[in-house]
């Protein structure tokens, strides 16, 4: 499993989760694949993807360099599922101070949604490894985060939704340990065709972009 100072290191280094959603086990397999060919390691398969878990481990064992986390998270089951199936961090979209707890016992960074200072400061003071401010782009995007930054500094944040490939960098200038990225990094088209060299060519301009924090 992952420490958290671990998970922290990892966010530093390589800034960017390629957040997958996938209808189908072998589309979210050719997704994930694409990403990490460019150096994208740190790879989220939502629960509600197609037979999450069973992804999950096959990923742990294909990309053995890569780090497979799980999120969209809704309760204690899906906690102690995701960490059966070998997810080495676990993101929720909302705090729930019992998950929060189930995943800390069992040593799982665990990265809770929040939107408000007040929520954030809790997801924090539960034990969070650090926090999910989702969806960023409904108070301001990028500038919220930058807002978030004098009273909140010492909480390490990661926008989702609302990230693109254009905003990535704007969001780590405004103090963002890291980013998310699910449908943006992911067109549907793309992944409707198996157009799979356009996703990595997506991959890679992200990595492109964000370079100078790496």
């Amino acid at each position: 499993m992952i420490t958290k100072n671990e998970w922290l290191t990892l966010l530093k280094q390589h800034r960017v989760i390629a957040v997958i959603r996938a209808p189908e086990m072998k589309l979210g397999q050719q997704m994930a694949l694409a990403v990490a060919s460019v150096g994208i390691q740190l790879i989220e398969i939502t629960w509600n993807s197609a037979a999450s878990g069973e992804l999950i481990t096959q990923l742990r064992s294909e990309l053995p360099h890569c780090f497979i986390g799980t999120g969209t998270l809704l309760n204690i089951t899906d906690i102690e599922d995701a960490i059966a199936a070998g997810a080495q961090y676990l993101f929720t979209p909302h705090v729930d101070p019992a998950m929060i707890k189930a995943a800390v016992t069992r040593n799982v960074p665990i990265i809770p949604g929040a939107l408000t200072p007040t929520e954030i400061v809790t997801a924090w003071t539960l034990g969070a490894s650090c926090v999910k401010v989702f969806p960023v782009q409904a108070l301001g995007g990028s500038n919220y985060i930058k807002s978030l930054q004098g009273p909140l500094g010492k909480i390490p944040l990661i926008p989702t939704g609302g990230v693109t490939l254009d905003n990535a960098e704007e969001f780590l200038q405004a103090g963002a340990i890291a980013v998310g990225l699910s449908s943006q990094l992911f067109p549907k088209v793309l992944v409707e065709t198996g157009n799979w060299q356009g996703i990595i060519q997506q991959a890679r301009n992200l990595r492109d972009r964000i370079s100078n924090y790496r």
